[in-house]
Order: structure tokens, then C-alpha cells, then sequence
């Protein structure tokens, strides 16, 4: 059976692993997966490099931390094959070698880049949280197209202490509305196009309750974890005012700044690669791609909750529901 080779993500970070050596013999053993899931609950994300790239390795990848969750929104494109039930594909594709602007094209620093998404944790639209995410990048484009990874429990010990002490202990209200053009807080880009399911999301949007999630939570195991978001965050619960809007800009912007420093990873995609990460933990983003390129990622969720979300409406609320390997 292969050894599994554990190595430190990057020397200046304190989260995150990478693991060579996971196939799909040794990922039905029991002491391997214990290791994986405590190594992962110690570091928060997880690269897996040099592994099977099939839907077949990246469903039994997940199954060790969890059962797979479908996406709660219809407009999220899943993946046609009958093995990889609850993943879904996102797939960009330019057209006649020139941007498609019906598929959410954003411009930065004069260049327009497709599928960019600003830091953001998955289903914070939702009462309940995905647990985690597993993610490839079968096609990237030449340029760009990497994806960002920011603890926060690094973030939450870098935040200026000023400001984390003015947004600790309030919830942040989310809505499922994803247009870029719509992002209120911490904007460090200008929205070209939006998707072409647009339409069809806003009627989505419309019969869905806003949900609340705290701007910081605290693990069992005693960490602080800051977990807030400029995007699709539409202000601070019970402070929707001009001044709590100019407060909520500022931790955004600031956040940006700590995304360039060690509070965060930037992956750079090579196509036998298979990254995981805490959804509850880490903030993700996706710096964009050169427009004119093909670029294609496949991700798995992975259900579970941390059970602090919670809708507007009060009618619905998260269940904790940590996987427990049977």
C-alpha cells in the first residue's frame, strides 16, 4: 500500500497540508482516512497533488470526510455523470476566441477576466453550511486562474484589532443574489457582463429568506475564527444603516489587503491536483482568468453544519451534523 508523504502547505503559513500518495486502494483504509480527517480538522485545507484524476477518486476523496450534499440552487450547473452525484461543473468557454460576456466577465486592472469570484464562503446565502469542498481544475487558463484560500483563524489573529473588536459578536446578513454588479462591500473590480442564468437565479433569489451568520465564531478546540465576506453580504444584522455599510466596507477592504499577505494561499492549478477545505474555516476566491481562455473546475460538497446560521424568518434552523465515519 502507498505511505501517504504529509508536507507543510508553504513555510510561512500556519494552516494547511499537502499529501502525496492518496489512491483509491489505500482510501477505503480506515487508519488512513482517521489521519486525513485529523489532519484536516488540524489544518483546515488540504492539497492533495499527484492523484487519480476521475470522478470515481474525487467521490471516494470525499466520502471520507462526509456524504456528498446536492446544491441547494438550481441554477448551479451538476455534472452529467452517473458516478458523481451532488458535484457540480463549472465550466467557462470564450467564444471564437473572445470573451463570452453572457457568462459573468469582470475587468481588473484593464483586463477582462473570466469566472473571478470575490472572497466568499460557500451557502452563506443558506441557514446551514456546506462542512467542506473538494475542488479540481481539469482545464486552466495560461494566465491567471488561480484560487485563494484565507484561514480565518490566521485572519482573525492579523485583523486590526480596532475594527475586529467593532464587528466580533454581530452577525452578518447574506443573500443568495451573486451578481458581481450588486456587491456592495470591499469592491476591488468592475463588473463587465452577468451570467446569462441570471433570470432564472433571481427568481431564486426572490423566494429565498436572507440568512445570518457571524462575523466571528469560536472552535471547540478554542480558536477564534473571523468568517465574513463581501460577497453576496448585504450589511450587518440590526445596523443597516449608512454608518454600519461604511464599517462593513472597511473590514472588506481590509480583508482584500490581508488576502495578499500570509492570512492566505494562492493555488496555482496543475491538473493532477485535488484541494479540500473547511467551508466553515476558510474563505475562497478566484483571482479570474485571462476571458479569452477555457477554464473548467469540478467541485464536490460536502454536508455537514457548524450550527450557527440561521434565516431571517426564524422558521428554519442549521443542524449540526459533523460526519462521523461509520
Amino acid at each position: 500500500m502507498t505511505e501517504l508523504k504529509i508536507s507543510a502547505l508553504q513555510d510561512d503559513l500556519s494552516f494547511g497540508a499537502r499529501v502525496e500518495g492518496v489512491t483509491l486502494e489505500n482510501v477505503q483504509d480506515k487508519a488512513v482516512r482517521a489521519k486525513l480527517r485529523s489532519l484536516f480538522e488540524d489544518r483546515g485545507m488540504i492539497v492533495f497533488e499527484n492523484i487519480e484524476q476521475s470522478n470515481k477518486m474525487h467521490v471516494e476523496l470525499s466520502k471520507v470526510f462526509g456524504p456528498l450534499k446536492d446544491h441547494p440552487t438550481s441554477t448551479t450547473p451538476r455534472t452529467a455523470e452517473e458516478d458523481a452525484a451532488g458535484v457540480i461543473d463549472m465550466h467557462y468557454q470564450p467564444k471564437d476566441g473572445e470573451a463570452d460576456t453572457g457568462d459573468g466577465i469582470v475587468e481588473v486592472d484593464g483586463q477582462l477576466l473570466a469566472r473571478f469570484s470575490p472572497w466568499h464562503f460557500d451557502h452563506c446565502y443558506n441557514d446551514e453550511l456546506n462542512y467542506a469542498g473538494i475542488l479540481r481544475c481539469p482545464i486552466n487558463a495560461p494566465t491567471h486562474g488561480r484560487t485563494g484560500f484565507m484561514d480565518g483563524i490566521e485572519t482573525y489573529r492579523q485583523f486590526p484589532r480596532e475594527l475586529r473588536d467593532r464587528i466580533e459578536g454581530k452577525n452578518i446578513v447574506y443573500t443568495l443574489d451573486t451578481r458581481l454588479s450588486k456587491q456592495k462591500y470591499g469592491v476591488n473590480f468592475k463588473a463587465v457582463s452577468e451570467n446569462r442564468s441570471t433570470p432564472q437565479l433571481l427568481k431564486e433569489v426572490a423566494i429565498f429568506p436572507r440568512a445570518m451568520h457571524p462575523a466571528v465564531w469560536t472552535r471547540k478546540t478554542g480558536e477564534k475564527v473571523l468568517h465574513l465576506a463581501p460577497w453576496m453580504a448585504v450589511g450587518i444584522e440590526h445596523d443597516e444603516t449608512p454608518e454600519g455599510d461604511k464599517l462593513y466596507d472597511e473590514i472588506c477592504h481590509t480583508l482584500n489587503k490581508l488576502g495578499k499577505g500570509t492570512s492566505a494561499y494562492w493555488h496555482q492549478w496543475k491538473p493532477t491536483d485535488m484541494v479540500i477545505w473547511d467551508n466553515s474555516r476558510m474563505l475562497h476566491a478566484v483571482e479570474g482568468s485571462d476571458a479569452r481562455y477555457e477554464r473548467r473546475t469540478i467541485r464536490s460538497t460536502i454536508r455537514g453544519d457548524y450550527g450557527l446560521g440561521y434565516f431571517e424568518d426564524g422558521k428554519k434552523i442549521g443542524e449540526v451534523n459533523r460526519y462521523v465515519e461509520p
